[in-house]
């Protein structure tokens, strides 16, 4: 791996078994130079978490549709806080209401990409907020 390359885990925590986004998105972002690590359907928070460290991620994306992001998202942060991981930017994306937006990113969630977001957008906020 190239020392400048990004490594991006796309995680999809939960009981939510509608992974087509979460294809996209990573596809999208292997195509734009990054490199992916997808971790499947029904992952636990700390499934995930384990999963970045282990994998020396840049930054970690999480994908709800099943409307469990308000507990798991910032259960994710709480995990990579706890391992001393908090440094790992964490963007999330699925069916999330506007009202929860401004909340789920006071927890930690650095950005949110609802459905109908172009893969383009995902890029290049990777490119201006992770190193």
């Amino acid at each position: 791996m190239s020392e400048n390359k990004i490594k991006v885990l796309i995680a999809k925590p939960g009981l939510d078994g509608h992974d087509r986004g979460a294809k996209i998105i990573a596809r999208g972002l292997r195509d734009a130079g990054f490199e992916v690590v997808y971790t499947g359907l029904h992952q636990t928070p700390e499934e995930i978490v384990a999963t970045a460290i282990q994998e020396d991620v840049n930054v970690v994306g999480i994908s709800s549709l099943a409307g469990a992001h308000m507990y798991l998202f910032p259960r994710i942060i709480e995990l990579l806080t706890e391992k001393g991981a908090d440094d790992i930017p964490v963007f999330g994306g699925g069916i999330i209401p506007e009202d929860d937006i401004p909340v789920l990113k006071k927890a930690g969630i650095k950005a949110i990409f609802t459905p109908g977001s172009p893969v383009s957008e995902t890029v290049e906020w990777i490119r201006e907020n992770v190193n």
